[in-house]
């Protein structure tokens, strides 16, 4: 019997996200019929490289990686699994890095002529002073992930100064035109994208941690009612920014499409995480089930997978 360390928790802004998907994957592997040893991630990485390679007893064959955010997702981790020379799932370090870091995978996306939104980094202390961009425009950090620090600015807005001052996420930060028209995500596994989810918000226009991780936060459309040719086209972006990156197991494209001037209309790739959420509202497993895939099936096929970059 295979035995399988599942990482969760962790010190991110995402921490109570990891630790649903944790749970949710501790319970969907051990009906897979694994060996699970569950590893809650602190502070204290002694405690979790003691529980990885411990000094006597069985090491985990396999390490799944259900962390979110930094340290879990930027190529922290993973590099201390190759060092371990423990296979994990998910993305090694290099993919993971640049995914988690938004100027670097937009500089990949815009090479693999992929289309994204424009937009640039931004000294904090520049966006106190005046507007970057033309209104309206979103503002985002450079290292975060589920929306976390995310906030747009319309015209009439005049809370530029208010946020730059209140900004906790480093001297930079990503700025970029808004993108109106609908939330698209897409899943991939392995070498295959899996469908196209549309994403309604329940409190309004703009998918927040709340709409994500809240239940009844946000309604999902599998399929998304698309045109044909921007359905196509949302799958074949999603699988080749996962090449682009270099992403291993599963990853999810999010995308804004703006079909405001009528159908089809302008695709736009936003980001592609490579730790998707395994949470009871997430939309990787959905797409899975959508697909006839049960969720201890998808965390089955994360394991076999699993690999070592060291």
């Amino acid at each position: 019997m295979k035995r399988v360390a599942v990482l969760y928790g962790g010190m991110s802004a995402e921490r109570e996200v990891s630790l649903a998907s944790g749970k949710q994957v501790i319970a969907a592997l051990r009906q897979a019929g694994f060996e699970v040893v569950p590893v809650l991630v602190g502070d204290d990485l002694q405690a979790v490289l003691h529980a990885l390679a411990p000094t006597s007893g069985p090491r985990p064959d396999v390490v799944f990686n259900a962390l979110h955010g930094r340290y879990g997702e930027d190529g922290a981790i993973q590099g201390v699994l190759d060092w371990l020379n423990i296979p994990y799932t998910h993305s090694g370090v290099r993919a993971s890095a640049m995914a988690m870091d938004k100027q670097a995978a937009k500089a990949v996306f815009a090479a693999a002529g992929l289309p994204v939104a424009a937009g640039r980094p931004v000294d904090v202390a520049e966006l106190e002073h005046h507007d970057p961009l033309p209104l309206p425009y979103v503002v985002k950090p450079l290292n975060e992930g589920s929306s976390v620090g995310v906030e747009i600015l319309r015209g009439g807005d005049n809370r530029r100064a208010e946020i730059a001052r209140g900004w906790r996420f480093g001297p930079m930060a990503m700025v970029e035109e808004y993108i109106p028209g609908r939330e698209l995500t897409v899943a991939v596994m392995g070498d295959r994208a899996l469908a196209v989810t549309e994403i309604q918000a329940q409190a309004g226009v703009f998918y927040d941690y709340e709409s994500k991780y809240g239940q009844g936060g946000s309604d999902h459309r599998i399929p998304a009612a698309i045109h044909p040719e921007t359905y196509a086209k949302a799958m074949e972006v999603a699988l080749a920014a996962h090449r682009a990156l270099g992403c291993r197991g599963a990853s999810r494209a999010d995308l804004r499409y703006d079909d405001t001037a009528g159908e089809p209309g302008r695709l736009v790739l936003l980001e592609v995480n490579t730790q998707p959420g395994l949470t009871p509202t997430s939309l990787l497993p959905e797409q899975a089930a959508h697909l006839g895939i049960p969720f201890p099936a998808l965390c089955a096929w994360m394991v076999e997978n699993a690999a070592c970059r060291g």
